[in-house]
């Protein structure tokens, strides 16, 4: 097993310090290869701050239960807030390497927040990173050799980080939604030309790898309707049409906007506009 570590004032003490905004105790980091495992019992937790960067391999996290296991893998981060039940190991099997590091301060909270860690949250997805490695190496180096004004270095290294991670989850953020809003507009376009075919919203959600649940939620985040709900609703409104501006009858109009059966389409063209298209029609003619 591979170690390196940094202390603030070579104290191994956790503490708690409110006299400044933000002050860096410690930093370090582990590699195991062949050692089996490295376990940490914090019962009571600790009384600062700790962020855990897994860059290879796992770790086995036990968040607010010691019987719950959750698998974090590389390119995440454990965040760790005062008085938190921490139990995690890590396994020589897994190969795996971590970079830790502790602080505390008045202002804490609120520099999570503002480089966007939620207070709930515990995990962070934010990739591996050579650029975060050498900030970890850095806070280790200073808080070992103690050089001039090492302790606002630290203050600006840890910043650093915390701005390179808040990057990350707003970049992966960004492309979610860019995703999202890509396949919403593909959906919404498929419908829309297509609205007067047999279509199968599970065979659709298929096609575009998506699961059925996930594509109809967010569908309705972003249309404010189901997919079924937005197709019955531009078959109607487009019988209306043409209820309004043809001679068609009514059941060449069903036909057309994509019902065989006359009576369901009359039916539910009352449900939803409060006439049956026949009243519809003399209704609008009388004007």
């Amino acid at each position: 097993m591979y170690l390196n570590t940094g202390y603030l004032n070579h104290s191994h003490m956790d503490f708690k310090d409110k006299s400044r905004p933000l002050i860096i105790g410690s930093c370090g980091t582990y590699r195991l290869s062949r050692h089996p495992k490295l376990p940490t019992y914090r019962p009571r937790g600790r009384l600062d701050y700790q962020i855990i960067y897994i860059t290879a391999g796992c770790g086995h996290f036990h968040f607010d239960n010691v019987n719950n296991e959750t698998i974090v893998p590389a390119g995440n981060i454990v965040l760790y807030r005062p008085k938190e039940l921490q139990k995690y190991e890590y396994y020589g099997e897994d190969k795996t390497e971590v970079y830790w590091i502790h602080f505390t301060g008045s202002n804490v909270k609120n520099i999570l927040r503002q480089y966007g860690f939620p207070d709930k949250e515990r995990v962070f997805q934010v990739g591996t990173s050579n650029e975060y490695e050498q900030i970890f190496k850095r806070i280790i180096i200073e808080l070992q050799r103690c050089q001039d004004n090492y302790e606002e270095m630290l203050v600006l290294l840890l910043r650093h980080l915390l701005i390179s991670f808040h990057r990350e989850l707003t970049r992966e953020h960004i492309l979610k939604n860019e995703y999202l809003d890509h396949e919403m507009d593909n959906a919404v376009t498929f419908f829309s030309e297509n609205y007067n075919q047999n279509i199968n919203i599970d065979d659709y959600a298929a096609s575009r790898g998506m699961s059925v649940s996930w594509f109809i939620r967010n569908f309705k985040k972003y249309t404010g309707s189901t997919p079924m709900q937005f197709i019955v609703g531009i078959r109607i409104n487009n019988a209306q049409m043409l209820l309004e501006t043809t001679t068609y009858s009514i059941n060449e109009i069903s036909k057309i906007v994509g019902y065989d059966n006359q009576l369901y389409f009359s039916r539910l063209f009352h449900k939803l506009k409060g006439y049956s298209p026949r009243e519809y029609r003399k209704l609008r003619n009388k004007f």
